[in-house]
């Protein structure tokens, strides 16, 4: 086998790679040294931007294959026929801290899916929890900058989440979730997923259904306690990386069972409750869940930062048969993940290999740019319409229209019989045993006794007792009790 060469970027060999050239044994180094400048300046240039949120994150490649027959809900290809396979990659993370933060943290987890189907990627974006903190996106970046390190300190602060809350009471709802005992997931395989939004499937006839999907671990849901939580985190700071690289190394594919949830469009409307509304989950009496296929995990990236870190989701990219709902967290979301991604990765982010087809070809009159590796023949335009035989639209929309109506304005939300921010929070803990009420209370009463104003504490307790009144007196006095001591 012949000796591999080192080279330079360009393709020159290298003659020396332990010694920059210097005027001189002893002397200065020269600036023609081009393989020294070279490699310098590429490692000033390895790094780049980490995401504002969802920064910390794992992912493996695999299959989804699919076990029920659902053509009746939709025309998507990849879920056309039973025992159909489409390669996939999932990407977990935390939301709230750093790239280099711990994973074994109490905080919400991404988990986003990437299918590489015959009619183009289809993102699937959620997270390990069914609902969400607020229901508008017009509240985002306040919410994360309320979560993240606080400009002067530095760190998350008690005040600053917490206030946030208090002045957001549809968030009471995943609170409760955070706070209870799967907010410290024991590892990536050990939690379910969600698509949390509510999206739209349209079948070959043109019929409309809202669905939410629900990916549940077939390794059974394992969570930590804050105690645990923090004896690993002292071991091993990469804990859910570390247990999820060594799994599918040693063959033990972790897996899940997607099942959805699917209401005729035209039973939206009149709905007790928003469907589009995040911060809400549709009970599974009005809806049950449906099986609809397997995703496996089998294979490792062979590099975390060209496949992990530089992977790119974005929630608009359908495929026919799929599209968005009126949630107006998904819709602020088609813009936002798309163009995080132009800023981090380039307007070229998606021609990288994690982010490109696979089992098709991007075919499209985008030219140029930073890093644009798809030039076409030297005959192809790059303007459309043209005479020149280049790619074509199909006439074919993706998904079925929407029927729109009222005045344009700013709106809390769409009129509905049960919209209330509280009620589905004290259904979940009333679902509860009394050891995981005892634990949710003690969770939320160690965070809210740090906060420092009264009434801040005081509005964060009214939306307890608001869910629950049980709920709402147990925390009011574990927090009393902390503050006392």
């Amino acid at each position: 086998m012949a000796k591999r060469v080192l080279t330079t970027e360009s393709g020159a060999p290298v003659a020396d790679n332990q010694n920059s050239a210097t005027a001189g044994a002893g002397g200065p180094i020269l600036l023609q040294d081009q393989h020294l400048l070279e490699k310098l300046a590429r490692f000033n240039r390895e790094r780049i931007p980490e995401r504002v949120v969802h920064a910390r994150g794992s992912g493996a490649y695999g299959y989804f294959e699919v076990t029920d027959d659902v053509t009746g809900f939709t025309r998507a290809d990849f879920l056309s026929e039973v025992g159909r396979r489409t390669e996939t990659f999932l990407r977990f993370s935390t939301v709230a801290d750093s790239l280099g933060g711990a994973d074994a943290v109490r905080d919400p987890r991404g988990f986003a899916v990437k299918f590489y189907t015959n009619e183009g990627n289809y993102d699937l974006v959620g997270n390990n929890t069914p609902v969400f903190f607020i229901k508008d996106p017009i509240k985002f970046p306040d919410f994360i900058h309320s979560q993240k390190r606080d400009p002067f300190t530095g760190r998350q602060e008690p005040d600053n989440v917490w206030d946030f809350w208090a002045h957001a009471p549809e968030a009471t709802h995943q609170v409760t979730w955070l706070m209870g005992d799967r907010g410290i997931p024991a590892s990536y395989r050990h939690m379910n997923g969600y698509g949390s939004h509510t999206y739209q499937w349209t079948n070959a006839e043109g019929e409309a259904f809202f669905v939410k999907y629900h990916f549940k671990t077939n390794q059974g849901v394992r969570s930590l306690s804050a105690e645990q939580a923090a004896e690993l985190v002292g071991k091993d700071a990469n804990s859910h990386q570390t247990d999820l690289l060594q799994a599918i190394e040693r063959g033990v594919n972790p897996s899940w069972t997607l099942y959805v949830q699917v209401m005729p469009a035209a039973e939206a409307a009149d709905y007790r409750f928003n469907p589009f509304d995040l911060t809400k989950v549709w009970p599974h009496a009005d809806y049950p869940l449906r099986r609809v296929g397997r995703l496996v995990l089998d294979r490792n990236p062979d590099n975390v930062f060209a496949e992990v870190e530089q992977a790119a989701f974005s929630p608009n990219n359908f495929v026919p048969g799929i599209g968005p709902s009126p949630d107006k967290m998904l819709q602020g979301r088609l813009f936002a993940y798309a163009d995080a991604h132009r800023y981090r990765l380039g307007v070229n982010h998606t021609q990288l290999p994690v982010n490109a087809p696979k089992a098709t070809q991007a075919d499209n009159y985008g030219r140029d740019g930073l890093h644009a590796t798809r030039y076409g023949s030297r005959h192809d335009k790059n303007y459309e319409p043209n005479s020149y035989a280049g790619p074509a639209q199909t006439d074919a929309a993706l998904g079925a229209p929407l029927a729109i109506h009222g005045w344009t304005g700013t709106y809390e939300t769409a009129a509905h019989v049960k919209d209330d921010d509280f009620f589905q929070a004290g259904e979940l803990y009333r679902l509860m045993s009394e050891d995981e009420k005892g634990r949710l209370v003690a969770n939320i009463a160690g965070g809210l006794s740090q906060v420092t104003r009264d009434d801040v504490i005081e509005k964060n307790l009214a939306h307890f007792h608001a869910a629950d009144a049980d709920y709402g007196k147990r925390v009011e006095e574990a927090v009393r009790a902390l503050r006392e001591d």
